[in-house]
C-alpha cells in the first residue's frame, strides 16, 4: 500500500528546521533533515502548534532531505516567517497523487508560488535524452523564483513578469503558446492560479497537448476523509484523487475555471 492510498493519517515526525532560503520577495524555501520518498506534485500536511496544519507541495528531494517552498500570505504562513532555523514543526505525508513524470520534450508552466512544486519535477526530468521547457511567471521580477536553480541543469527557463520587467512583458501562457507552435511538446505539466491553469488547459486543447494540472483546494485533513476538497462533477477528493489531475480529467470537473470552496464550503470565484 502506498502512501497516497493510506485511509489513515500518521503521527506527525516532528522535524527541526534545517535551512531557509529566501527564493523571492515573500517566498522562502524551509529545508528538513529526513527521508521523505515523495515523488513530485506530492503534498505534506504542515502543523504549527497553536496555528493548526495546512498543505505545502514539495518543491526539492535531495538524498536524506527535503524542502517546501512557501509564500508569506496568511496567519499560518506568517508563524512559519517567524519560526528560525534549529525550530520545530509538525509533517505528515507525502499524501496525494503526482506528476506522472512522462514525455521526452515536456514543457511546466508555473505561476506565483505554483511554480514550486515544478521544481522538483524539474529535477526529476532533466535526464539525458530529455527536453525540458520551464516557463514561470509573476507579477513583476521580484516574485520570480529559481533563477538561478537550473543553470547548470538540463532545463531552458524561460521568464514572464506581467510588467516586463524580467523576461517576457506577458503572461506566462502568451510564452506557453508560442512553444507549443515552435516545438513538438509531448506534454505539459502546470501548477499556479487557476485562471492561468484553465488558460493552459484551453491552449492545450486547441493544440491536442497531453497535460497534467495541481489543482489547489481548502484541506482540512490532507488524507481523504473530510471532504471538504471534494471537486463538483466528480466528487474527487483533491487530496486522494489528485492534486494532479490529466486534461481529460479536468474535462469532468464542472467547477474547475469557475470557482472553489472557502473553508465552510462557500463558493468563491476563482
Amino acid at each position: 500500500m502506498t502512501r497516497a492510498e493510506k485511509a489513515a493519517p500518521e503521527k506527525p515526525r516532528m522535524l527541526r528546521i534545517e535551512e531557509i532560503v529566501n527564493e523571492a520577495k515573500d517566498i522562502s524555501t524551509y529545508w528538513f533533515k529526513g527521508s521523505i520518498d515523495a515523488k513530485p506534485g506530492q503534498f505534506v500536511m504542515m502543523w504549527i502548534p497553536a496555528a493548526g496544519q495546512k498543505p505545502f507541495g514539495i518543491s526539492y528531494q535531495e538524498g536524506n532531505r527535503f524542502a517546501v517552498t512557501v509564500k508569506k500570505v496568511g496567519p499560518f504562513t506568517t508563524k512559519l516567517f517567524n519560526r528560525k532555523i534549529n525550530e520545530i514543526v509538525g509533517i505528515q505525508g507525502p499524501y496525494g497523487r503526482g506528476f506522472s513524470g512522462k514525455g521526452k520534450n515536456v514543457a511546466l508552466v508555473g505561476g506565483g508560488y505554483g511554480t514550486a512544486p515544478l521544481g522538483f519535477l524539474a529535477d526529476e526530468m532533466a535526464k539525458p535524452g530529455r527536453t525540458v521547457f520551464f516557463i514561470t511567471g509573476a507579477a513583476t521580477a521580484e516574485y520570480i523564483m529559481f533563477r538561478e536553480r537550473f543553470k547548470n541543469k538540463r532545463v531552458r527557463m524561460v521568464f514572464s513578469t506581467d510588467d516586463g520587467s524580467c523576461g517576457h512583458h506577458g503572461f506566462c501562457t502568451d510564452c506557453l503558446a508560442d512553444l507549443l507552435s515552435a516545438e513538438k511538446i509531448d506534454r505539459v505539466y502546470c501548477c499556479g492560479p487557476e485562471l492561468m491553469m484553465h488558460e493552459v488547459f484551453r491552449i492545450c486543447m486547441g493544440k491536442n497537448t497531453q497535460a497534467e494540472f495541481s489543482l489547489e483546494r481548502y484541506l482540512k485533513c490532507g488524507f481523504g476523509v473530510c471532504g471538504s476538497c471534494c471537486l463538483d462533477g466528480t466528487g474527487w477528493r483533491v487530496c486522494r484523487e489528485g492534486p494532479v489531475f490529466t486534461l481529460d480529467e479536468l474535462k469532468q470537473v464542472s467547477e474547475f475555471g469557475k470557482y472553489k470552496r472557502d473553508a465552510s464550503g462557500r463558493r468563491v470565484k476563482v
